[in-house]
């Protein structure tokens, strides 16, 4: 039936269309996390990512989509503030028993801010604060599921949890795996303590599915006490299913929700019932990271949108510009009190980037759409950010109406920021080995180029690979987070530098070879890279080859050839095939 039937007030057809473009949406980020299962289970490791990058812009597509439908009809200026208003509370009514009350409320201010000016963005027209409830709302199958031991063994129940996932690929020895995980359990815990009446074992009740693995997510409660375990299923190469490890450190567990990794796909009926258990076991993971990594970035942009005003409004620091280098393509600053940067596209470009901000825009959401393999931060997407004004430093109001003046806006007290990415604070890598001890260096610089080598494997590299477009995390692990020179590994032209005909040329400024847009010459990263001479040694103790242009092209050809790496968030002495090896 068409929903444009003018018996009808508008308010409550654009309501009905807001429902029914969210609807459609979440059904098919659900058919996402089927799909999934069915990819894994087949070993279609690039349909993974193909499934992974798809799935990106289809919360955008379905938004614009809705707006679109609506603009078509009634025209968004058309339509007088009472009618929104009641377009929201009709909206409210639809959501009293919805499975996903929380994403729908952010579908509708999606919609609502292709539609409305700005200045409609507060509760009386959208959902600033939340309206609905997402406790105890009823979902079947279940959220997570129970076992008790005490009734049929700890094995015996174990390997019933495993086969509940009804994977349609054998096992290579399950019986084997589970004994593994008796023992890394055993040894973790010290032996096993005794068995309250109320031990049992809670398990979600999907799989999480990311790269080549699977992941079982839960935790065993004895008493007082709760243990969370996240377990990788993985594929031997002869394609049967293997138990990789069972992680218990929550330090480990909360690492494979690092938003340096690719996000989970995972079918769930009511995410806030999965987001609530991982909060139980993961309680330091903001809420809104955890919603990004299930693959729901806009409702993680709402929560960490709202955090932001909520921390702003009980602190009285400064937004200052961010300590390290200038960028020649962003202008970053930072809250010293807020764990994140703030990132915007200069207006004009340093005359040596050959890049454009269309270019830089694609690059980032680049990003999103591959394996981030723990080494590229993420980055969340703003449009039309109003914040105070007197929280910003002079020198940053500064450098903002000098560098930015296209992205801004003074409006009142209000500074509106049309458009800029959010990341997470990291060291920058240069500043950090100015004031490293030799060990940390040694570990540092161990670290950056096993990041460049792993991003080169998942297909990326990083184009300006200088040590102030890194950053080390308080794991101590390198990321990488400046992309507007990234390209994909297979689109690079890895070249030995000619002979120079005559002596002479080498001392020229200019090159006496061609070279090409996307030419790389690996013999010159020396020279930008090793000019410090405890870095150099370290360099080139464990990195020398990433100087020649064999291990490039050995990568290169891997790729091509449809070879998909395998990626660990986790050691390697963890996995089960080296904890116990000797058997």
């Amino acid at each position: 039936m068409d929903i444009w039937i003018d018996k009808h007030p508008p308010s409550l057809l654009i309501t009905k269309a807001m429902i029914n473009g969210f609807n459609r949406h979440y059904q098919n980020i659900r058919e996402y996390g089927q799909q999934a299962k069915l990819l894994f289970e087949a070993g279609d490791w690039k349909g993974v990512l193909n499934a992974v990058s798809e799935r990106i812009p289809s919360y955008d597509n379905r938004a614009n989509e809705t707006a679109s439908l609506i603009e078509a009809r009634y025209g968004a200026n058309s339509l007088d503030d009472d009618t929104w208003q009641q377009v929201k509370q009709n909206y409210i009514g639809q959501l009293i028993n919805h499975k996903q009350p929380e994403l729908a409320e952010t579908f509708f201010n999606s919609v609502c801010s292709k539609l409305l000016h700005r200045t409609y963005f507060h509760n009386d027209y959208i959902f600033a604060r939340p309206a609905i409830s997402t406790e105890y709302i009823l979902s079947d199958p279940p959220v997570y599921s129970s076992y008790y031991p005490q009734q049929d063994g700890i094995h015996q129940t174990l390997k019933q949890i495993i086969t509940d996932f009804d994977w349609q690929r054998p096992f290579e020895d399950l019986d084997r795996d589970i004994h593994y995980v008796m023992r890394t359990a055993e040894k973790y815990l010290g032996g096993w303590p005794k068995a309250e009446p109320n031990v049992h074992i809670q398990v979600l009740h999907s799989a999480f599915y990311r790269n080549k693995g699977a992941y079982i997510f839960g935790k065993a409660i004895n008493g007082h006490v709760e243990i969370p375990f996240a377990v990788p299923v993985l594929h031997t190469p002869e394609g049967k299913l293997v138990l990789d490890t069972i992680l218990l450190d929550p330090a480990q567990i909360v690492l494979l929700f690092s938003l340096s990794r690719a996000y989970f796909m995972v079918d769930m009926e009511v995410p806030s019932g999965y987001v609530q258990f991982l909060l139980s076991i993961l309680p330091n993971k903001p809420r809104s990271e955890i919603y990004t990594m299930l693959g729901l970035g806009k409702q993680g942009k709402t929560m960490f949108y709202r955090d932001l005003q909520e921390h702003l409004r009980h602190s009285r620091d400064k937004f200052i510009i961010a300590p390290g280098v200038l960028g020649m393509v962003m202008l970053v600053f930072t809250l010293p009190s807020y764990s994140y940067v703030f990132k915007i596209i200069r207006d004009v470009f340093a005359a040596t980037k050959e890049v454009d901000h269309d270019t830089v825009k694609a690059k980032y959401m680049l990003v999103k759409k591959v394996d981030r393999v723990g080494r590229m931060a993420d980055t969340l997407d703003f449009a039309d950010v109003a914040l105070p004004k007197n929280r910003f430093s002079d020198e940053l109001l500064e450098a903002l109406r000098a560098h930015v003046p296209s992205l801004l806006e003074e409006d009142g007290d209000d500074l509106v920021i049309k458009h800029l990415y959010i990341e997470r604070r990291m060291t920058p890598l240069n500043i950090y080995l100015d004031g490293a001890t030799p060990e940390e260096i040694d570990h540092a610089v161990l670290e950056y180029g096993n990041a460049i080598r792993e991003l080169a494997k998942a297909n990326i590299f990083p184009g300006d690979m200088l040590w102030k477009n890194f950053g080390i995390t308080r794991y101590k692990r390198v990321v990488f987070y400046d992309y507007d020179e990234i390209e994909y590994m297979t689109d690079c032209n890895f070249r030995v530098i000619p002979e120079a005909p005559y002596p002479e040329m080498e001392m020229s400024s200019e090159p006496w070879y061609s070279v090409g847009r996307n030419d790389v010459f690996p013999e010159e990263f020396a020279s930008f890279l090793l000019g410090s001479p405890k870095v150099r040694t370290a360099f080139l103790k464990y990195h020398r080859d990433l100087l020649n242009v064999k291990f490039w092209k050995s990568a290169q050809d891997k790729i091509i050839s449809g070879h998909v790496e395998d990626f660990f968030p986790y050691p390697e002495e963890l996995r089960f095939c080296n904890a116990f090896k000797e058997q």
